[in-house]
């Protein structure tokens, strides 16, 4: 356990340790480049004195509009360290979203890592209170400053003292980020955290899960999204190196080349790894058989694999030899601790990994709890559950099964939304997480739904539809699911596929590949979708069950606005776009409406 203050006793614990290498970074060649803790001090600091030049003081709001990369960190610890605060926002994001955001934060400063990223911004509309911008890869921007300008000052091996008493003077009620929820139910809202709220997260959350300075973590996830940005804090804190893939199309390459200890992802990334199995597997029928018999075997000894126990005997042996060995090539071949957070795991994919020997310890909580309200750990873990709250954080449930928490990680408001944040929280002051949960006799937490995302039938039964959703996304074929039916009699589902899987599918059965929209009405398709949801209807409640199905021709994504940067659903976005469907579902039912 840490015992973190501020942000800024992040950049202390880096730079405790002497020169060691503490993050990786990749050049236009290819080649993995270390930068030393001194080599990181004497950036951050030369960052931090140019943005002082320019006026920035506390309180002031500088804008990150970058993938994740060494230049995000650098520019983040050195906003921090003036006491200024940081607004951080996805390289995914529009250019009208880009400029609602600056507007709103009133940002100061824009540091931006490409071309692209400065086009987007020429485009944001007016941006009044804007006076610099900075872009981190080189080139002939107008009115912009070079990143590599600002850091030629920058000293290697020298301690700067009013730098490091300008840190110091930062306290845990000081405003640290304003980070733009990503959304999934109206409009985006800027959640304020304080040096207080992040730091008295970091202490706990990884207390009990053993990383050390022989670690190394790929940083891939969006850093403008709170789950990673805490983690790459805390790998900071505990020595590891963190090595930044700016794009998830690198992933693959980035594992084989830096072989990480430390996997973090949201749980579609685990599913997509689990899809690349078994459809490599379902190419050859004697492929298909092995991978079958040996997540046999896994199921059999599941129990040992979630407790820390390699298991033994003939069988595991061989399933270790012929199968599970080549799933931990997957993510590099060392990794040895596995986490997920974001969104929920599901139990479908929990327990295929499991069975596979991989133990993921999944956790959870919210932008608006810096993040993490409970995580599994090697000591407390159990399957199905997000684990046992941090012993500073406090839950406990509103008679509709809310969950509603309190401690010194939940957030100050929204910012210029006083509204917003009475709404967000309890007449004594506890924040309503709008999540639906139980915690059991061992103090395990499970979250079933979210409290908007239910459905409920014209008949008044109330329907979870992430479980189901999830239980589809584990067959292969299946890239998402959305379920509906709110205020009908039965519920039906949309289903966007996994193209390459369904395409590799379709061409064995001599099915013509070229057009999606001719691909998912092919009768042969639509049998094989329909026969998914029959498999996991055979699992539900009668009224729970899907009377209806459509494929629809669109692999859902973040960039195509159907998924949020943590690739959670955007249900409200699904609906609407396909309301047509949706009424094509109940063209035949009778409803009446209040």
């Amino acid at each position: 356990m840490f015992d973190l203050k501020t942000l800024n006793d992040v950049l202390v614990q880096v730079t405790s340790r002497g020169g060691r290498t503490v993050m990786q970074w990749q050049d236009r060649s290819g080649a993995w480049l270390p930068i030393s803790s001194e080599v990181l001090y004497g950036r951050v600091v030369a960052v931090a004195k140019a943005l002082q030049g320019w006026g920035v003081v506390k309180g002031d709001r500088v804008a990150i509009l970058s993938e994740n990369r060494w230049e995000w960190a650098v520019t983040d610890l050195a906003v921090l360290a003036l006491g200024a605060v940081d607004v951080p926002l996805y390289p995914t994001l529009t250019p009208e979203q880009v400029g609602y955001m600056l507007r709103d934060s009133g940002a100061k400063v824009a540091v931006l890592s490409s071309g692209e990223q400065y086009d987007k911004l020429m485009d944001a509309g007016d941006l009044p209170d804007l006076e610099r911008v900075v872009v981190m890869d080189e080139g002939d921007f107008e009115d912009a400053n070079s990143f590599a300008g600002l850091i030629k000052s920058a000293r290697v091996g020298e301690r700067d003292a009013a730098f490091d008493a300008m840190a110091a003077a930062v306290v845990g009620e000081d405003l640290a980020t304003i980070i733009y929820t990503s959304g999934t139910t109206g409009e985006s809202k800027g959640v304020m955290l304080t040096h207080g709220n992040l730091a008295s997260n970091i202490n706990y959350s990884t207390a009990e899960i053993g990383f050390g300075a022989e670690d190394c973590c790929i940083s891939f996830l969006p850093l403008s999204h709170v789950t990673a940005r805490h983690v790459d804090y805390a790998l900071m804190c505990h020595g590891a190196v963190l090595a930044y893939c700016p794009k998830f199309d690198q992933l693959v390459g980035a594992m084989k080349a830096v072989r990480p200890t430390i996997f973090v992802a949201v749980p579609r990334v685990y599913e997509k790894i689990r899809q690349a199995v078994e459809a490599k597997s379902a190419a050859s029928p004697v492929k298909r058989r092995i991978l079958s018999w040996a997540l046999g075997v896994g199921k059999a000894h599941r129990g040992e694999t979630l407790v820390g126990k390699t298991p033994g005997g003939l069988g595991w042996k061989l399933a270790e030899k012929l199968v599970f060995w080549k799933i931990r090539e997957a993510f590099g071949g060392r990794a040895k601790v596995f986490i997920s957070g974001g969104a929920p795991l599901g139990m479908d994919t929990a327990g295929w990994f499991a069975d596979a020997g991989i133990r993921i310890f999944e956790g959870y909580g919210l932008t608006e709890t810096s993040p993490v309200i409970a995580i599994n750990t090697p000591t407390a873990h159990r399957i199905g559950t997000v684990g046992r709250a941090l012993p500073n954080m406090y839950c406990r449930f509103a008679e509709d099964g809310e969950l509603e928490v309190t401690g010194p990680a939940v957030f100050h408001g929204y910012w210029n939304k006083p509204k917003d944040t009475a709404d967000a929280f309890t007449a004594d002051g506890w924040f309503k997480t709008g999540d639906i949960g139980i915690i059991d006799a061992d103090g395990f937490l499970s979250i079933t739904d979210r409290k908007k995302e239910l459905l409920k039938t014209s008949g008044g039964k109330l329907i979870a539809p992430q479980p189901i959703e999830n239980k589809l996304k584990a067959n292969v074929l299946v890239g998402n699911a959305a379920l509906v039916g709110d205020k009908h009699k039965f519920a039906c589902v949309l289903i966007s596929p996994n193209f390459a899987a369904l395409e590799g599918w379709a061409s064995a059965q001599g099915i013509d590949t070229k057009d999606h929209a001719a691909l998912v009405k092919d009768a042969r398709v639509v049998k094989a979708y329909q026969e998914i949801v029959e498999q996991v209807n055979a699992g539900l409640a009668h009224f729970e069950s899907m009377k209806r199905v459509r494929v629809v021709p669109e692999e859902w994504s973040v960039e195509e606005g159907t998924l949020t940067p943590s690739m959670k659903l955007k249900r409200r976005v699904v609906e609407q776009k396909y309301a047509k469907e949706i009424a094509e579902f109940y063209s035949d039912e009778a409803v009446s409406r209040a």
